[in-house]
């Protein structure tokens, strides 16, 4: 019977694909610095590492969030210092030298002073409406929206609002009025002019109106960035400062437990409020020249101011505890994550040295099997030739 030389030809053939196969296997373990291709390798390390991979994917997604949160948590507390300093100089600055000796019989320094405090006014409000990375950072939950805008004479100011599943912005327009007794300045609610985003329609009295702005200052953004649990939300970081909150002083509990009046009363000694209420008392003594009158109301509000500036400080101080808490939190987690990365060495990493011997001894192995392969080549053409 003929015996050909086929199977064996298809044997050697076969051992030379396996060597060659796992030739191929340790460069994509010296390439990769993966132990294991697939689970069939080494089923429980395989899956231990998978777990760590996750976790490693949660860690990294979380350290690229707190970079932005962070930034922008950084610009709030920069805004709020901003804040303090302008009403700080208003109060230090303008209103003291007008009440100092005779700075304030001659209307042309009252004018200038005047026109002083609508200038740092207006900088309060730009400053309500700064932006990081086209968001407006003190939005709430509206970054697309610009919070507020002044009117020139400072005596009217609007705050835009988007809440979440209206169409469009509402609008509060809050008008700087002598108040009823006729010795002061206070906020009122323009219910012509406010409009409510869910329906388009004005308000119907000025509770309505306050009650929306309520709402904004009570917003809360809450991040999971590695600390608290996701089942207990306010064990979380909240990352929102409304504009109000930082002119009021007044955090989201703070704001949520006032009454209408307690609110507006809060919205007059704001920051905006008491510089409103300086720029229209310094207008009515220009008209007038009731100094008397003029002094004793700016001296109160001067004593508001002060008190305003506390409650600012404590804004930014709360905003800088948590840039800091931010910091805390990044360090533990660059270190989880460095100890995934050793972990996972230790389970899935292939040892350089032992990766590289094995390659060569398979490199070798192949060498020698296609050598082979070429003289059992020549031997085969020759015997057919003869």
């Amino acid at each position: 019977m003929r015996v050909t030389n086929a199977p064996m030809y298809r044997k050697y053939s076969s051992s030379v694909n396996d060597v060659h196969s796992k030739l191929n296997k340790a460069m994509n373990k010296i390439s990769s610095g993966a132990a294991y291709e697939a689970a069939a390798d080494n089923p429980l390390a395989y899956y231990q590492g998978k777990k760590m991979d996750h976790q490693y994917q949660d860690v990294e997604s979380k350290l690229q969030l707190m970079s932005d949160v962070q930034n922008r948590i950084y610009q709030q507390e920069l805004g709020a210092r901003s804040i303090q300093s302008l009403l700080s100089k208003a109060k230090n600055t303008d209103l003291e030298y007008i009440l100092n000796g005779t700075n304030n019989v001659d209307m042309t320094t009252v004018g200038t002073i005047h026109s002083s405090l609508l200038q740092k006014q207006q900088s309060i409000v730009n400053t309500l409406n700064a932006q990081y990375e086209n968001f407006y950072i003190y939005g709430g939950n509206d970054l697309s929206t610009a919070p507020f805008t002044m009117s020139g004479d400072g005596k009217t100011l609007t705050f835009s609002h988007q809440f979440p599943g209206d169409n469009q912005a509402t609008k509060v327009v809050l008008n700087m009025k002598p108040n009823a007794a006729g010795d002061g300045y206070g906020f009122e609610v323009d219910l012509n002019a406010s409009v409510e985003g869910k329906n388009n329609a004005t308000f119907q009295d000025q509770e309505a109106a306050l009650k929306a702005i309520q709402t904004a200052m009570t917003e809360r953004g809450y991040v999971d960035l590695g600390y608290g649990t996701i089942d207990d939300k306010t064990t979380l970081l909240d990352t929102f400062t409304g504009g109000f909150n930082v002119l009021t002083g007044l955090n989201a509990d703070k704001a949520a437990a006032l009454t209408p009046t307690q609110l507006l009363d809060a919205l007059n000694n704001s920051a905006v409020g008491l510089m409103g209420q300086a720029i229209a008392a310094t207008e009515t003594y220009l008209d007038d020249g009731d100094l008397k009158k003029y002094s004793g109301y700016l001296g109160g509000v001067m004593d508001e101011m002060t008190l305003t500036e506390d409650k600012i400080s404590n804004v930014y101080s709360d905003l800088g505890t948590k840039y800091s808490l931010i910091d805390t939190t990044e360090d533990r987690l660059k270190d989880i994550k460095n100890g995934l990365i050793e972990q996972y060495k230790d389970k899935l990493g292939a040892d350089p040295y032992e990766s590289i011997m094995e390659m060569f001894s398979f490199q070798q192995s192949y060498n020698a099997s296609l050598q082979l392969s070429s003289k059992l080549m020549e031997s085969s053409l020759f015997n057919f030739i003869s």
